[in-house]
């Protein structure tokens, strides 16, 4: 090797750079720096594979960020060594020395070092490593290999696996990040809203033959030229952002630091004004941006996913004379409705939540909401009507948390509350609370609506057994979005919060005793957190001062309920099961002080317990019995069976609780259209997925599935399942399956039987017309160290055999599940644990393992 050469060149990349740095700061131009940069290694690597040449035949090729074009100044470099067979042991000494002299140059690199045929392989393993041989560039070497390598690359991709894939990638990166842009120190680059949303939007276009550019996006007719203007323009700011965070710290940052907000602010020659900080204007600034990207990426994900998986013509449904459902997204029914019907803008929203089957809006629908929003003004929040549409939002029993999140990212929201509109986007220098307080005040209310959801109701056992015996739900929704509404106003935030609270009340008609509790709720919202974490709750004197406060157990209930919402959406970090015991501690010794009222009458809960107990008294099962075996049970397990289901399950448990062996029961469901199947044994590995795969060796389809851990270590499961010949006797079937069901789960060591042979993949004339694109949704489990896995697809049969066999290969164990089909579409939930699910990678890998069984469907419809 020659050493002066290498001094040489890296004597020339410091100049180079320092230079295109100059230039910048003299003019900031964000493409011109990153390209000089990009022109600078190209220069360098030329010269130095002239010093350190490759083996015969081999190239080097550009990939990622540097593949696209495009270098931040602290920055590695992506190169791809690519090899026509594998080295010899010469050749590999020679790339040892290659790589080394790269260091030696001052370039970092990241690099690999493949055949074609091994880069294909890894492509199929990973969308990551796939997306980044996309952008591939020749740098040095043979251009006919980096040529073959790159229509290899080219004639591998499928647009629709594609795009699934990288959606799935997108929903897991969001969730890491809490799925806000909104975050106090956001990452410019992974966080949602920045610069990778629009690198995946350009990916998945580009795969889909729709442009390169966003001109040529644009073109495509996926974007207005306005709206491509607007992300070329996001685009170019979070790329000048990018590098004055690599500058300012002299090494690759891309976090938006508190520490080193106020000398970016500086950077951008921001100054501070008599009441707010340099670097809350910037921070505003930015999340203004994010907040464009957030949208136009949703926009845009929708345009696609229509182009690549159309929907026929003749599949649409009329809801009003509005609105549309159009293969279950929600569309206008002309362009003109929002500009001749304001309220509209609100109703949309309502009516999305009374079709659960509904998923989200079309392209055209965004785009009509996004272009319509400012008709939202003082004539429009006075109007009766729309504030009736409001009240109607928050009353709805499913759909809120989405309805506010849509209305608040479309400026709907935050036009109809402007009290609300002051906080979008406002900080919190608190060191606790990690979103900024709009997005705070929607996780509250988030979670809130958990608490009535019984697929969540292992992470918090007493908020949703409370909320269960509670009406009115939606009051609590509205302290919660008073809450924290007055914040950043200087005062006592919850003083002016329920002045505020106090006008929205009576604004919207709501009775004196409704208004009396969210002003209370909205007044004391932080004082149930002060006095359990910082009085003695020993103290009887202590106790009786708060019980004075909260009045009666209503008021607490209350109270206790948002205080749990109000900790849990202020960081992942500040909730602790120290905090939950002395919430709970402190909620016990006041409703004792105060007098337990009687159960609300009306609630689903005490409804469905009394008539599972009426049920167990007919067949004679005494309270003790029963008593002892509910005891087991948790509330996930009362809101997810109805009364004839625990009575069934109560007359053939409360006697052997603590058996054995394994107990199967089958019965005919009401109306005989399948048979139900109760199995109880002690908990195993791997036991929802043999139960499933025992089902799909009987060709028999699972309707529904329903899995429960008792809290003595069984597991309850419960699945109604078809068999394949439907005119099959039910009740001559349920012994067989009784019989061979407990004999194939009483041996755990015995091998699970095999489904795929014997799996009828044809799906029905529906689902061939409106087939559902798959979807998989992963994401951490609030209050325990689970995941949630969320399906969507097409039915088939034998669907859950085939995700059943995707747990068993990756070793996840399913903790709960809720299996839903809604005729010809499924929506599965599940609570897992696993190994694969803690490292990116793998879990990527779990994920497209799912999509490849669900989209069999797919491939039988087409």
């Amino acid at each position: 090797m020659d050493h002066q050469a290498i001094k040489d060149i890296a004597l020339v990349v410091q100049q180079e750079r320092e230079r295109a740095i100059t230039a910048y700061r003299a003019k900031p131009s964000a493409d011109r720096l990153l390209g000089a940069l990009r022109r600078t290694v190209d220069q360098a690597l030329g010269r130095l594979l002239a010093v350190c040449p490759l083996p015969k035949g081999a190239a080097m090729a550009a990939v990622g960020g540097y593949g696209r074009g495009e270098l931040y100044p602290y920055s590695d470099v992506d190169v791809l060594i690519l090899l026509p067979r594998d080295p010899n042991p010469a050749e590999a000494e020679l790339l040892s020395t290659v790589v080394a002299a790269m260091w030696d140059i001052g370039i970092e690199p990241g690099y690999s070092v493949r055949t074609i045929d091994q880069c294909l392989s890894e492509a199929a393993a990973d969308i990551t490593v796939e997306t980044s041989m996309l952008e591939s560039r020749w740098v040095a070497g043979s251009r006919s290999l980096v040529r073959q390598f790159s229509a290899a690359m080219t004639a591998r991709i499928d647009a629709q696996k594609f795009f699934q894939a990288k959606r799935a990638e997108m929903q897991q990166r969001h969730a890491r990040y809490q799925d806000t842009p909104y975050s106090l120190e956001p990452n410019c680059k992974e966080s949602p809203g920045g610069l990778r949303d629009l690198q995946v939007i350009m990916w998945m276009a580009r795969a889909a033959g729709f442009g390169k550019s966003w001109q040529e996006i644009a073109r495509a007719g996926l974007l207005t030229a306005k709206e491509g203007r607007d992300l070329r323009r996001a685009e170019q700011a979070f790329k000048r952002l990018r590098i004055e965070l690599h500058l300012l710290t002299q090494r690759r940052e891309d976090r938006l630091l508190f520490d080193l907000q106020h000398g970016l602010a500086q950077a951008y020659g921001i100054e501070a004004s008599q009441t707010r900080r340099a670097s809350e204007m910037l921070m505003q600034r930015y999340y203004w941006a994010a907040r464009l990207v957030t949208q136009l990426n949703i926009l845009l994900v929708e345009n696609i996913q229509e182009r690549l998986f159309p929907t026929p013509e003749h599949d649409v449904r009329i809801i009003d004379a509005y609105f549309v459902n159009r293969h279950n997204r929600i569309d206008i029914s002309r362009e003109s409705i929002f500009e001749q019907t304001p309220s509209l803008l609100l109703k949309i929203f309502l009516v999305m939540q009374q079709h659960p089957e509904i998923d989200g809006l079309t392209g055209r629908a965004l785009r009509a909401i996004w272009h319509n929003r400012h008709r939202i003004d003082a004539q429009f929040r006075r109007d009766p009507e729309n504030k009736h549409l409001f009240l109607q939002i928050l009353q709805q029993p499913q759909g809120l948390v989405h309805a506010l999140r849509r209305m608040t990212m479309l400026n709907i929201l935050p036009r109809y509350l402007p009290p609300f509109r002051r906080i979008v986007g406002q900080m919190q220098h608190d060191l606790f609370h990690v979103y900024t307080v709009d997005q705070h005040t929607l996780a509250v209310i988030r979670n809130l609506r958990r608490f009535t959801m019984p697929e969540h109701a292992q992470e918090y056992p007493l908020a949703s057994r409370l909320m269960a015996s509670f009406d009115r739900h939606w009051l609590l929704y509205v302290a919660a979005l008073f809450h924290d509404i007055a914040k950043g106003r200087g005062g006592d935030h919850s003083v002016l919060g329920a002045t505020e609270v106090t006008r929205f009340a009576r604004s919207h008609g709501l009775d004196r005793a409704d208004t009396e509790l969210v002003i209370f709720l909205v007044a004391q919202h932080l004082q149930m957190s002060q006095v359990a974490q910082k009085r003695d709750l020993s103290d009887p004197q202590v106790i009786d001062t708060f019980a004075r406060q909260v009045k009666d157990v209503r008021h607490l209930t209350a109270l206790y309920l948002l205080t749990v919402a109000d900790i849990r959406g202020t960081s992942p970090k500040v909730w602790n099961t120290w905090k939950g015991k002395l919430l709970e501690s402190l909620f016990h010794s006041t409703r004792a002080l105060l007098g337990t009222e009687p159960q609300e009458s009306n609630t689903v809960l005490k409804q469905r317990t009394d008539e599972a107990t009426r049920l167990t008294n007919l067949v004679g099962i005494s309270e003790e019995n029963r008593e002892r075996f509910w005891a087991q049970l948790d509330v996930a397990y009362f809101l997810r069976h109805d009364a004839s289901d625990i009575a069934w399950h109560t007359r053939h448990l409360n006697y052997q609780s603590q058996a054995e062996h394994v107990i199967v029961k089958a019965r005919p469901t009401d109306g005989a259209e399948g048979l139900e199947v109760m199995v109880y044994t002690k908990d195993m590995p791997d036991l929802f997925a043999r139960i499933c795969l025992f089902f799909g060796s009987k060709a028999m389809n699972i309707l529904d599935a329903k899995i429960h851990t008792t809290r003595r270590g069984y597991a309850l499961d419960s699945f109604v399942v078809m068999p394949a010949n439907e005119s099959q006797e039910l009740r001559t079937l349920a012994p067989m399956v009784e019989y061979e069901l407990a004999l194939q789960l009483q041996d755990p060591s015995q091998e699970a039987p095999k489904a795929q042979n014997i799996m009828d993949t044809r799906t029905s004339r529906l689902s061939r017309a409106f087939p559902v694109p798959p979807l998989v949704q992963i994401y951490p489990d609030e209050g325990s160290e689970n995941w949630r896995l969320e399906i969507t697809a097409t039915d088939r049969r034998g669907l859950l055999s085939s995700i059943a066999e995707s747990f068993v290969h990756f070793g996840i164990t399913v903790q709960t599940a809720k299996v839903m089909t809604l005729g010809d579409r499924v929506e599965d939930v599940f609570v897992i644990s696993g190994d694969c699910l803690q490292q990116p990678r793998t879990q990527r890998q779990f994920e497209r393992s799912l999509l490849e069984a669900l989209s069999e469907t797919l491939k039988n419809v087409a």
